[in-house]
């Protein structure tokens, strides 16, 4: 759970009360796919996670799309998460507020203490992430169980906001949502780093999903019922107005600091795969090799500064624009390009169930194969609900990889 937990509620009440329904449907679709994911961990428990599963399964090409685009959505992730970290601290320290420059120092100065931080310690990101966790619970905690007692039911209403159908309205709200449990496969990624990966990784897989879904579809239920469907839908911190509501007014200042700290444990996790990505493809020869040089505690310390140094890039580029325009591009352009990989892992499921011939046929192979049947739909559900524009968009830049991949494998036959 990073900044999704505390801007979505506004990004899906646009739709009307039925992106709670949205909710429901991703959450479903999110454990499909988390049970997909604890099951190839078993499998192959490799560092890469998605990109080792898709060129297990379908090969080199698509194992290097898997590896770019996932990438790809975690640099793009990482400049507008850090952004809207500033944002939330700008809005309880005034100073920053009003100063691109002080802003933009943050941003450069929290990313890279955090890029340090993952270069010296695997375990001490792991602890940083526990605490950053426990703190950004509490307040979701106090709010649903204190909010419940404001809620109006007729807030609820209008079912259908604007003029879209059930069925538009339903996928558009799942595919907004789903940027809510990105990072569900995060523990398959660094696999060789953890201890008894086997066990580990599905009950953290697993668990984290139905935690985070059931934080996620509750609190956002409180926050609409609190203020209504429209007015959610108007105010870019609908959170902090809702506590407000419920709890006082010095409930909002704290709120921010909550979204302050969830969105910086978010980019100390998202700074750690930026690294585990590109190093499994590099192993395999689909990604430049220095991708591949890690430090004497086996942490790829030169793959992080280069992915930090296009992080920076985008965060000179853009970090005079707003918290909410950041927000809904890297909502929208990382939804397409993690499901992708969601996508090809679920059919490298399939495919792997259907040619293991030691399992016979019965539930305990029948309930694996629907299971990631039902994921395989729900992805390409949410890609069709992204929108033509950020599936063009999307795909532009997946494909522009194609070039780097020819010339990796012209290097191989030289």
């Amino acid at each position: 759970m990073g900044a999704g937990i505390f801007v979505l509620p506004t990004a899906i009440a646009a739709y009307g009360s039925i992106g709670l329904l949205g909710w429901g449907v991703t959450a479903l679709g999110a454990l499909c796919l988390a049970l997909v994911f604890a099951s190839l961990s078993k499998r192959y428990p490799q560092t890469g996670g998605p990109y080792a599963y898709s060129r297990e399964a379908f090969g080199d090409f698509i194992g290097f799309q898997m590896a770019w685009s996932y990438w790809l959505s975690i640099v793009v992730s990482n400049s507008a998460v850090t952004i809207a970290f500033v944002g939330f601290v700008a809005s309880f320290i005034p100073a920053f507020s009003g100063s691109p420059l002080l802003q933009l120092s943050l941003a450069l100065g929290t990313f890279w203490g955090l890029t340090v931080l993952n270069s010296m310690s695997v375990r001490t990101v792991g602890n940083l992430q526990v605490l950053t966790t426990a703190l950004k619970i509490l307040p979701l905690i106090v709010l649903s169980v204190v909010g419940i007692f404001y809620v109006k039911w007729d807030h609820f209403s209008p079912f259908i906001l604007g003029e879209v159908s059930w069925f538009d309205g339903l996928s558009a709200a799942a595919a907004l949502t789903l940027f809510g449990f990105m990072g569900l496969e995060s523990a398959t990624i660094p696999a060789e780093r953890i201890k008894n990966p086997a066990r580990t990784i599905p009950r953290a897989t697993i668990l984290g999903t139905i935690l985070t879904a059931l934080v996620y579809v509750w609190v956002t239920t409180i926050v609409v019922g609190l203020l209504g469907v429209e007015k959610t839908a108007e105010d870019p911190a609908a959170f902090a107005t809702a506590s407000g509501i419920a709890l006082g007014d010095w409930a909002i200042p704290v709120i921010a600091i909550a979204a302050a700290i969830s969105s910086f444990g978010g980019l100390n996790g998202w700074i750690l795969l930026q690294g585990q990505i590109p190093m499994a493809a590099a192993r395999d020869g689909l990604f430049p090799k220095v991708f591949m040089k890690t430090s004497s505690k086996g942490i790829p310390v030169l793959g992080l500064i280069v992915s930090g140094v296009f992080v920076s890039f985008l965060l000179l580029m853009n970090y005079e624009a707003g918290l909410a325009e950041q927000l809904r591009f890297v909502v929208n352009l990382t939804a397409f390009a993690v499901l992708l990989p969601y996508l090809y892992s679920s059919a490298a499921e399939i495919l792997f169930l259907l040619k293991n011939k030691k399992i016979k046929p019965g539930l305990s192979y029948v309930r694996p194969l629907f299971i990631s049947i039902l994921a395989l739909v729900y992805s390409f559900g949410a890609l069709f609900g992204s929108g033509q524009d950020i599936v063009y968009f999307g795909l532009f830049l997946v494909l522009g990889g194609i070039p780097i991949y020819l010339w990796l494998k012209s290097q191989k036959m030289s």
